[in-house]
């Protein structure tokens, strides 16, 4: 049964200019598509301007942002998958083809005129983060709240699933540190290894532990950890366990029982998504919370 080390810090909460952040971006968005002005005024405009064209067609490899007309008709919206996170997406076990992957099926299952596309192409995290900051993907599921990340994106309130930061250690390894004190000293004589771009390195930073994240996926980090190349592989619990049974590793390495901290998984969207293009998401994703979908998706992964 898992056990909790207790919090180092107190979560993160947005601030003001977070907030004005937010009312910034919806802004600028509102002002790219059109939306605010009256009726009155667009009827003065076509008066006065005569017939225009059609919209014209995007080319071949553009894609235009969605419009507010999005909000009940057909609806496209890029995202991609992450790199490195066989939990998440592609484990290549049919059976289990991914836990946000799925997530993202059950969301057009009950909106058919919803189409999210591009989980076809994998993605570093950190890439990933660019991307949405940039306008170039449109939504991505999951991740965890981190400060830097709220300037850069927007998160839906709908709670996805929860996690737990937990330690890896070779089976034969007796050793297990139970607080944020142990962690500490054990660290100082061998630092942990994250992979890459995760999130919990600032947790780390924050309780003052060692560590290094320089693995690009937990997969690989747990191979270095049997190699005897690190004595810890600090990350999320599904994602250990995921990548020790694709990396075929279940019998060398002992996922500890000492949950250290445990944080809830968002979809994201882009801050240049039009407001009701970003409440039909909220409502499905409410809709498959309500229903318990969400949940049962989630323990399949445990």
């Amino acid at each position: 049964m898992a056990t909790r080390a207790g919090p180092p810090s107190a979560p993160f909460r947005p601030d003001r200019r977070d907030a004005l952040a937010r009312g910034c971006a919806f802004a600028g968005a509102a002002a790219g598509l059109g939306l605010g002005g009256s009726p009155a005024g667009a009827a003065r405009d076509a008066a006065r301007d005569g017939p225009r064209d059609a919209p014209r067609a995007a080319p071949t490899g553009e894609v235009s942002l969605p419009t507010a007309a999005s909000a009940s008709g057909p609806l496209r919206l890029r995202s991609a998958a992450q790199a490195g996170a066989p939990a998440k997406y592609g484990s290549g076990d049919p059976r289990r083809p991914g836990l946000c992957g799925e997530i993202v099926a059950a969301v057009m299952r009950i909106d058919p005129g919803l189409r999210i596309e591009g989980l076809d192409q994998t993605v570093p995290l950190r890439r990933l983060e660019l991307m949405l900051s940039a306008g170039e993907l449109d939504v991505f599921f999951c991740l965890l709240k981190s400060e830097h990340r709220h300037p850069l994106m927007r998160y839906l309130p709908v709670p996805l699933y929860r996690i737990a930061h937990v330690l890896a250690m070779r089976s034969d390894d007796e050793r297990v540190p139970r607080s944020w004190d142990e962690l500490r000293a054990f660290a100082r004589r061998h630092p942990l290894l994250l992979a890459q771009g995760t999130k919990l390195a600032s947790t780390l930073q924050v309780a003052d532990v060692a560590f290094q994240d320089t693995a690009r996926s937990d997969r690989e980090a747990l191979q270095m950890l049997v190699k005897g190349r690190t004595a810890a592989v600090y990350g999320q619990d599904v994602n250990l366990r995921e990548a020790a049974r694709g990396a075929g590793l279940e019998g060398q390495v002992r996922i500890g029982p000492q949950v250290f901290e445990e944080e809830t998984q968002y979809a994201v969207v882009s801050r240049r998504l039009p407001e009701p293009v970003v409440e039909r998401l909220t409502e499905r994703l409410r809709q498959l919370s309500a229903s318990g979908e969400i949940a049962r998706l989630a323990e399949r992964y445990r």
